[in-house]
């Protein structure tokens, strides 16, 4: 017969720790895809890479053809997806091991977060 063990008190340590890291970096995340990404593949506008570069000023620079610059702007629209996904995917995770509390308190976190970036 398995019996399980709880954690030591250095485990729930390192898991906690793990979690509140994880929690920041989602938040940290959010907030920053807030205040970056907003209109980010509209034409004409520059798109931030280093927060300084832009597909017009790349299209000068490196004289890209429009070819070039319709695939930059993909790629670029595929990566605002994959990594909404994964804040998704991150954030689902979180809401599972918060109580029912936390997750209301999680959520208006979050609202509050976004807020403060527009």
């Amino acid at each position: 017969m398995l019996t399980a063990t709880l954690p030591r008190p250095a485990e729930k340590t390192a898991i906690v720790t793990l979690i509140l890291v994880f929690l920041c970096g989602g938040v940290l995340g959010a907030i920053l895809m807030t205040a970056v990404h907003p209109g980010m593949h509209k034409a004409g506008q520059p798109i931030p890479v280093g927060l300084s570069v832009s597909i017009s000023e790349w299209k000068s620079e490196l004289d890209l053809s429009d070819e070039q610059v319709r695939q930059l702007t993909s790629i670029l629209a595929d990566f605002g997806r994959y990594y909404e996904n994964l804040l998704a995917d991150g954030n689902t995770r979180i809401v599972q091991v918060l109580t029912p509390a936390q997750r209301i308190r999680y959520q208006e976190l979050l609202v509050k977060h976004r807020t403060k970036g527009q």
